[in-house]
């Protein structure tokens, strides 16, 4: 049923992620959907054309994005917690508005307002969040390369801490948002989701060219790095938030969140993103030599 908030657990390199969604990766990957299909919320509409789907942008003004303020938008530090006892940082806000992109693919819905609903859900009679868990949360919790391990003491050390990390993911990750995250964190998870829905048909184009042939082969099992590369993109051309800052933490989600190589490849397809809408922005000396043409 939509709306219905269940954990599902995708094993990455560093622990279990807990995203919010109730259908499986499976279902998709025996649907065999294209790129397009399996990265497409349900306000995208998209039609038929020969053995090609153009996807066809919602209605103007159905989605449309906030207003922003030069200070909302500027990245500066910020604690972990604020005073109220809630994440507060902008890297809590960016996995935020991932957690919420990956569930609303997967589900194929609207992402906003699969965010709306997740904010607005009434919790179950009894529920207690444990605010602890919030100091022992670690946005920085990357996998690595395997451990070696001496003594089955020490394995068992190492197995009991992976453990205890998962649970505080799992506690965090699925308590009710108002629980876990500030008003800043919400708004900007809030327009990070809506520059995703105002940029899609393009950038759906721009990652069929930018993302490796084994992606596109396998699309639905790389549903997590297209909405990483999604999100990123997005910020950049809608928000404006300096690209070596978003390239930086799109690297780190994928760190945490991703396996293998997915880090480095959607380093280098940002890269190759910023540097194309550098090349489009400037003016070509044909251009150059036309306007001044024109001026005189």
């Amino acid at each position: 049923m939509e709306g219905t908030i269940s954990p599902l657990c995708i094993r990455s390199s560093s622990s279990l992620c807990y995203f919010s969604s109730n259908v499986s990766l499976d279902s998709h990957r025996s649907l065999g959907f294209t790129l397009v299909d399996s990265l497409r919320p349900t306000n995208l509409v998209s039609l038929r054309t020969g053995n090609r789907r153009l996807l066809i942008a919602p209605a103007r003004g159905s989605l449309r994005t906030p207003t922003l303020t030069a200070e909302e938008v500027k990245d500066v530090p910020m604690p972990k917690i604020d005073k109220s006892g809630r994440l507060s940082s902008p890297r809590a806000a960016r996995e935020l508005a991932l957690v919420t992109l990956y569930a609303a693919c997967l589900e194929g819905s609207d992402p906003i307002r699969l965010f709306e609903k997740r904010i607005n859900a009434r919790r179950e009679p009894g529920y207690e969040f444990d605010k602890t868990s919030l100091l022992e949360y670690n946005h920085m919790s990357f996998g690595g390369p395997p451990v070696k391990t001496q003594t089955s003491e020490e394995e068992d050390e190492l197995v009991r801490h992976d453990e205890n990390e998962s649970k505080t993911e799992a506690e965090v990750l699925s308590a009710p948002p108002k629980l876990v995250y500030s008003k800043l964190v919400l708004r900007f998870a809030k327009k990070l989701l809506a520059a995703v829905a105002d940029k899609w048909d393009s950038h759906v184009v721009i990652i069929e060219k930018i993302s490796p042939p084994d992606w596109k082969s396998a699309p639905a099992g790389r549903i997590l790095e297209f909405s990483i590369l999604h999100l990123a993109m997005s910020e950049m051309a809608v928000l404006e938030t300096r690209h070596p800052i978003v390239i930086n933490e799109a690297v780190d989600l994928a760190k945490r969140f991703c396996d293998g190589s997915a880090p480095r490849i959607i380093n280098g397809c940002l890269r190759t993103f910023v540097k194309d809408r550098s090349a489009a922005a400037t003016p070509t000396p044909q251009a150059l030599k036309l306007k001044q043409e024109v001026s005189v």
